[in-house]
C-alpha cells in the first residue's frame, strides 16, 4: 500500500505535471471506485488544476473554480502517468484500469487497481473534508508544528500496542504497515510494546525515528517517476518484507508475525531483547 512518502512523491510529481493544465475528460472505467455522485465526474472537465495536495495517504487534485478530485490508492491501487494517452475510449472489463484523466495537452494519468479486492476510492467534492477518511485524519507527522510534545500528548494514555497506534490514521496520518515496521526498528522497540508505557526517553527516541524514517523515505522518492516509486520504496526498507534476511544493523535474522490479512517484520536482537514475538493468537512477547 502506498504510504505517506510515496503519496508525497506522487504529489510532487503531479504538481509539476498537472498544475495549470486543463482537464478535458474524466473517464470512469470501474464505476465501483467512484464513492460520490454529486458533483459528477464531468464537473472536473473544463477546469485547470490549481494545486495538488496530500492528506495522509489521500491525493487531492484541486481545480480552479471547480471541485477537488480526491483519491485513496488503498492496498493495490496506483497512478500511471502517460505523456500521451491512448486514443479512443477505454473499455470496461476485467483489467486493472479504473479511471482515466485526460489533459488538453494529450497527456494524463490512469488509476489502476490489481487483484480482486477492489478498495481504490475516488471522490469528487467541493471540499476534501467532505471525504470521511480525510475528515477523521490525525495530524501529519511531517508538519512543522508536529513536535515531540504534541507526539507525547497523542500517546499519553494510549493503551494500544505501538504497531497499532502508529497505523491508526485518526491518531497520526499517513503511516501504514511498512513504515510502522521501519519506524519501530529504527527506534529499537517491540511492535507489541504498549504506547502508554513509554518513558520520556523512549518517547523522544520514537519521535526521532518517526520523523527521520519518513523524512528519509520522502527524500529518496523525490524526483523519481511515478512508475518507479514502488520499487524505490521496497529497496529502501530495512525490515519490512524481508523475513529470513539478515538485519542490516546487527545481522540477526528478521522474523515475522502473521495476521489474517497482513504481517509485521522485526529484528529480535534490535527490538525485543533477542526474544521472538508470540503468534497472532497471543499478541504479546513470549515470556
Amino acid at each position: 500500500m502506498p504510504e505517506l512518502p510515496e503519496v508525497e512523491a506522487l504529489r510532487d510529481f503531479l504538481t509539476e505535471h498537472l498544475t495549470g493544465r486543463e482537464i478535458v475528460r474524466v473517464l470512469p472505467v470501474a464505476i465501483s471506485v467512484l464513492k460520490t455522485y454529486d458533483p459528477p465526474l464531468t464537473a472536473l472537465e473544463g477546469h485547470r488544476v490549481a494545486a495538488v495536495h496530500r492528506h495522509g495517504k489521500f491525493l487531492d487534485v484541486e481545480t480552479a473554480g471547480g471541485p477537488h478530485l480526491v483519491t485513496h490508492l488503498a492496498r493495490a491501487g496506483w497512478l500511471h502517468w502517460k505523456d500521451s494517452l491512448p486514443s479512443g475510449l477505454p473499455k470496461p472489463g476485467k483489467g486493472p484500469l479504473a479511471l482515466r484523466v485526460a489533459l488538453e495537452t494529450g497527456a494524463g494519468f490512469d488509476l489502476t487497481e490489481a487483484g480482486t479486492q477492489k478498495r481504490l476510492a475516488v471522490y469528487v467534492v467541493a471540499d476534501p473534508r467532505q471525504v470521511p477518511g480525510v475528515a477523521r485524519l490525525g495530524p501529519d507527522p511531517l508538519a512543522a508544528d508536529f513536535d515531540e510534545a504534541r507526539f507525547a500528548a497523542l500517546l499519553d494514555g494510549e493503551r494500544r500496542q505501538l504497531k497499532g497506534a502508529l497505523r491508526d490514521q485518526s491518531l497520526i496520518a499517513g503511516v501504514g504497515n511498512a513504515y510502522s515496521d521501519e519506524i519501530l526498528h529504527a527506534a529499537k522497540m517491540s511492535p507489541f510494546k504498549l504506547a502508554a508505557s513509554l518513558t520520556d526517553d523512549e518517547t523522544a527516541r520514537l519521535y526521532a525515528a518517526l520523523r527521520d524514517t519518513l523524512t528519509e523515505a520522502v527524500e529518496r522518492s523525490r524526483g523519481i517517476a511515478a512508475g518507479r516509486l514502488k520499487a524505490e520504496k521496497k529497496s529502501g526498507l530495512r525490515v519490512h518484507g524481508r523475513t529470513g534476511e539478515p538485519c542490516p544493523v546487527c545481522g540477526d535474522t528478521i522474523r515475522e508475525v502473521s495476521f489474517s490479512d497482513s504481517s509485521l517484520q522485526y529484528c529480535p536482537t534490535c527490538q525485543t531483547g533477542g526474544k521472538p514475538l508470540a503468534d497472532r493468537r497471543m499478541s504479546r512477547l513470549l515470556k
